[in-house]
């Protein structure tokens, strides 16, 4: 019976696992030195060597004849371990074995000793999937081991395993194997079989994995399958992806804001049964490449890619900006969210290309701390205003349920605006990024100002020259004086000074001088109840 060749090609001894030395030298030491632990806990991502090491851990504890810590795979104890037919050593499924009544039966059996080996091993595959009366069964065992059991728990969710568990155990995170150890491999593995593979083809195998050995081999058994002599372009058409120079035609298409001939390629891979999925993520796995090459200097050891690839890498970055690829970037990582809930993948990757290709430069609505202000309408914007003020204009709106009005203050300041302690105001800095996400238009207008207040006043300190009379049109003041209500939780009179009027003394004398001349020669807006 054929055997496939993740299972032939499994490291029997700790020399064999590859990327995982800081975990395999540690374990083989332990078992030299006899000074294993009760209970170990193997965590990491998928095909990256926890059941090959916790197999191997088992049959070495176990060995007649252990060598340097490995097992010697001769005695009948490694051969029966291996086969499966030594009952000490026993591996459970937690995805399928999940109640407590499995781990009460696993209790029960470990207080028993071994009938052949020296431990009673339980090897517990994806541990995170036991129910939480199962975990609180198996921490009863735990706290309280037979010297004669050994626990090796492995999981790919190290978050919902409780720390009652995880603190009993020695935990090892197995990291995902680098990509060149994947292709090495790989061609170790093809060198002593009946097929060939090229070194680009290992390569590409070892980028598609993800740093999964077992993902490596299973695809290559499937290309395999599909032609003795595995090239690139045999992984390629087997994997369903796009082939190099397409990517480097569709991205270029792209940059390059090629509208229909982007369309076109999209619409040829699609024919040719390749997943808009797979294409949307190889799409974005190449602007890294292009993101990369453009941010460092040096981006060969960042970049995964054949020598002639990373310099045509190197020469699309540098005709781009960084914002422009940032913004490519994030399309695509928008449309590959999207994909999930869409009923038409291929018209949701065509809508993200035409955006992308499109004269915009964002691509994506985003929520973002400060908005995408357009500089330019804004600024006509103000400068509209300022002309309808200068000019004595006065608008014709409807006037908002608060409309401001301009008065005169009267010689005396009012006993309770102004008899009041004159305090800072520490909200004011809030306000204003409260005022770059909610009000754009009035944020410009108060950047760089500072606010104090005396009993029901706030002053407004403000460099802009034209910030007074721009409250007083289009109801702006109102406005403001509602936000400034909804922050403080009751209503203020607001009044306006020059900045630079306080600039030679930062003392609170200072701020009462500017506070009397407010009362007496500057502008107040107040709004009626």
């Amino acid at each position: 019976m054929y055997l496939a060749l993740y299972r032939k090609w499994r490291p029997k001894v700790f020399s064999d696992v590859v990327s995982q030395e800081h975990i395999t030298q540690t374990l083989q030491n332990q078992v030299r030195l006899g000074k294993t632990a009760h209970a170990y806990l193997f965590t990491g991502s998928r095909g990256t060597g926890k059941t090959t090491c916790s197999k191997i851990l088992a049959k070495a504890v176990n060995c007649l004849h252990p060598v340097d810590g490995n097992p010697c795979l001769e005695c009948e104890i490694c051969r029966g371990i291996e086969d499966g037919s030594i009952l000490d050593v026993t591996e459970m499924d937690a995805a399928s074995n999940n109640g407590v009544d499995d781990i009460r039966d696993l209790r029960d059996e470990a207080s028993y000793t071994p009938s052949v080996c020296k431990y009673r091993v339980y090897i517990i595959d994806e541990v995170h999937m036991l129910s939480t009366s199962a975990f609180n069964a198996l921490l009863k065992i735990m706290e309280e081991p037979p010297p004669h059991v050994l626990f090796i728990l492995a999981t790919t969710e190290i978050h919902k395993v409780p720390q009652t568990i995880i603190s009993r155990c020695q935990q090892y995170d197995f990291r995902r194997i680098r990509p060149v150890d994947i292709a090495d491999r790989l061609l170790t593995v093809s060198s002593q079989e009946d097929f060939t593979l090229t070194e680009d083809a290992a390569r590409l195998i070892a980028r598609l994995a993800d740093g999964g050995m077992r993902d490596a081999l299973s695809l290559l058994d499937q290309c395999v399958a599909f032609s003795d002599h595995v090239d690139m372009e045999v992984v390629a058409s087997t994997a369903g992806i796009a082939g190099s120079e397409q990517i480097f035609a569709l991205a270029e298409a792209i940059l390059s804001r090629e509208t229909g001939t982007a369309l076109r390629l999209v619409s040829e891979l699609y024919e040719n049964a390749k997943g808009i999925d797979r294409l949307c993520s190889e799409m974005i796995a190449h602007f890294r490449d292009v993101l990369l090459c453009r941010s460092v200097s040096d981006p060969a050891e960042l970049v995964v890619c054949l020598p002639d690839e990373l310099e045509r890498l190197k020469q699309q970055a540098a005709s781009v900006s960084l914002d422009r690829l940032m913004d490519v970037l994030s399309g695509f990582q928008h449309c590959l969210d999207n994909l999930g809930r869409s009923v038409n993948k291929k018209v949701e990757m065509e809508m993200t290309v035409i955006r992308l290709c499109s004269a915009e430069t964002t691509s994506v609505p985003q929520k973002t701390a400060q908005p995408a202000v357009d500089t330019a309408a804004l600024t006509a914007r103000i400068a509209e205003l300022e002309r309808m003020v200068s000019a004595g204009l006065q608008t014709a709106r409807a006037p908002s349920p608060r409309p401001a009005e301009v008065s005169r203050p009267a010689a005396a300041p009012d006993a309770e605006v102004l008899s009041g302690k004159i305090e800072p105001l520490p909200q004011w800095a809030g306000l204003l990024q409260e005022l770059a996400v909610k009000e754009p238009a009035l944020y410009v207008l108060l950047q760089d100002s500072t606010a104090a207040r005396s009993g029901n006043v706030v002053l407004i300190q403000s460099p802009n020259a034209m910030l007074k009379k721009l409250l007083l049109a289009d109801n702006i003041g109102a406005r403001l004086a509602d936000i400034v209500e909804e922050k403080l939780g009751r209503r203020h009179r607001l009044r306006v000074v020059k900045k630079e009027q306080q600039e030679a003394s930062g003392t609170s004398a200072a701020l009462d001088d500017i506070l009397q001349k407010a009362a007496t020669r500057n502008v107040e807006i107040h709004v009626r109840e």
